[in-house]
């Protein structure tokens, strides 16, 4: 294995090459996708027609979306602490490497178990510690292959990395429904599992090859101890803090009303939101007791944590596509053969069509009559996009709703423009975050990436909670449609609010270069 190089900031160099060891982690990552959508594409469906057989038919299908959202909360929790001990422990390779193992295990539960509840959930929640544990290492090691003089070419890695996630989604997308309904459950949840073996395999081979960024010394100016010392420094900061730490308890206390996932993660949110605000409005405190570097540091984080939170509403909308929008398609008429589930092929392959579109032909046409697509811009209009796709699929429920008959090729509309949503923000996102942390944050920063994920599956779970109480189902009655359009149109709403919400705040956001120097 290399050792990570160092040295002073050196020009990009035209010539410079992509480097080898990505072919390696690219690999790797195509196999662990096919893994994990594999899995995730027909989890829903299995759930419903297998696992939750003992519900009354009529909660069947919103125990499985409870079920699902959890699990994707789960995937996008863990990245909190997968960053962590990357970045202050073991390093990103090793990381991934034993967390990849313990992900294996858990699809082995998924095609051991599929008739145990228990054996199962241990499966998806062995699957949500390794996948999510792995996530932000794998997207930041891809970045630690790069220096000042090769940066320019981690775009095209990024959206490569991008790429190949997509590639190994299409094929589980395509695949994976009809392997369930021809060849049963153990079968289906272990082709992911033989995928996922293959993808640490993969990695573990180009091991002498890569290039190894150590975890960060203990540093007495983190970003938590300059966050700390911020508190400390008045009684403003003291007092948001104290409230953030008083609806966590709250929350926690409330977790048997709530939900246990539900009270944890508006714990975690309350602490983040409140605590955040404390730092940042005595930040300057910490003057004098650390370097202004880490002051600054600490800003930049900051500051990029409430673009992330405004992406939220985005993952709130683009991974029900598993869940409400399959549910959907089974309403809707379809060749005998054909899986609603197999619609989801459709967003993979879209994608891989629309980042060298996008690249090759849009961004360059958009910049020769002035205008510059930056990152903030795509992500901005790839918020609203995934507002019209929730319109387009919303008035589709409504018809339904209506004793109309839709034939499923319907939904490719609301998957296109979800699809170039998700190009926008996601692909873009990758990269973003990547380049806005400073060096000892990568790995964490990373994970906030994915904790925006998380939340935008937390407000699924709260939105459909909350039209189990009777108030909001009779108002819901009201307005003359069904709960399940009324929730389409509600996050259509949540997300065009949002992407407003972003641009504004972007206009005055100056964007960072944090790349390793060569």
């Amino acid at each position: 294995m290399s050792p990570a190089p160092d040295g002073g900031a050196t020009a990009p160099d035209p010539t410079a090459r992509i480097p080898r060891q990505i072919s390696y982690i690219i690999g790797n990552e195509g196999c662990e996708r096919f893994s994990f959508y594999g899995m995730r594409n027909i989890l829903t469906v299995f759930l419903v027609s297998s696992l939750l057989l003992h519900l009354p038919e009529g909660d069947r299908a919103g125990a499985a979306k409870d079920v699902f959202h959890t699990f994707v909360i789960g995937v996008y929790f863990f990245p909190l602490l997968g960053g962590w001990l990357a970045d202050r422990f073991f390093g990103k390779y090793n990381t991934i490497f034993w967390l990849s193992l313990i992900y294996c295990l858990g699809h082995l539960c998924l095609a051991l178990f599929e008739s145990s509840r228990a054996g199962f959930y241990t499966g998806l929640g062995l699957i949500a510690l390794g996948a999510g544990g792995i996530k932000p290492c794998v997207a930041s090691f891809v970045g630690d292959q790069f220096d000042s003089t090769n940066k320019h070419r981690a775009k095209v890695v990024f959206d490569a990395f991008y790429w190949i996630i997509n590639f190994g989604s299409f094929f589980a997308s395509l695949l994976m429904p009809m392997f369930l309904k021809q060849l049963g459950a153990s079968i289906a949840f272990g082709i992911p599992g033989a995928l996922m073996f293959i993808s640490t395999v993969v990695l573990w081979l180009g091991r002498k090859q890569y290039v190894l960024v150590p975890p960060a010394p203990p540093d007495p100016h983190s970003f938590l101890r300059v966050a700390r010392t911020a508190l400390a420094a008045g009684t403003p900061g003291r007092v948001l803090a104290g409230i953030g730490v008083l609806l966590a308890v709250l929350a926690a206390m409330f977790a048997t009303k709530l939900g246990v996932v539900i009270a944890l993660c508006s714990a975690l949110v309350a602490l983040i939101a409140f605590g955040g605000m404390g730092v940042w409005i005595q930040l300057e405190g910490a003057r004098g007791k650390h370097p202004d570097a880490a002051v600054e540091g600490v800003r930049s984080v900051l500051r990029v944590l409430v673009l992330f939170a405004l992406v939220t509403p985005f993952w709130s909308l683009f991974d029900q596509k598993a869940s409400t929008w399959v549910l959907q398609g089974n309403a809707m008429t379809k060749p005998d053969w054909f899986q609603s589930s197999q619609m989801q092929a459709l967003n993979p392959l879209l994608v891989m069509l629309l980042i060298p579109f996008n690249n090759l032909v849009l961004y360059p046409a958009l910049k020769r009559l002035g205008y510059e697509m930056t990152a903030l811009r795509r992500m901005t209009a790839g918020i609203a996009f995934s507002g019209l796709a929730w319109i387009a699929v919303g008035l589709m429920q409504v018809m339904l709703d209506g004793g109309g008959a839709l034939t499923i090729t319907w939904q490719v509309l609301p998957y296109a423009l979800l699809t170039l949503g998700e190009v926008l923000v996601s692909a873009t996102g990758l990269e973003f975050a990547y380049s806005q942390a400073p060096v000892a944050m990568k790995g964490a920063l990373m994970s906030f990436w994915n904790l925006s994920v998380t939340i935008g599956n937390l407000w699924v779970l709260v939105v459909n909670a909350g039209v189990k109480n009777a108030a909001v189902t009779d108002f819901i009655a009201s307005t003359g449609f069904g709960v399940t359009a009324f929730q389409m149109f509600f996050f259509a709403a949540f997300a065009f609010a949002a992407a407003l919400a972003f641009g504004l705040v972007a206009r005055s956001y100056r964007p960072r270069d944090h790349y390793r120097a060569a």
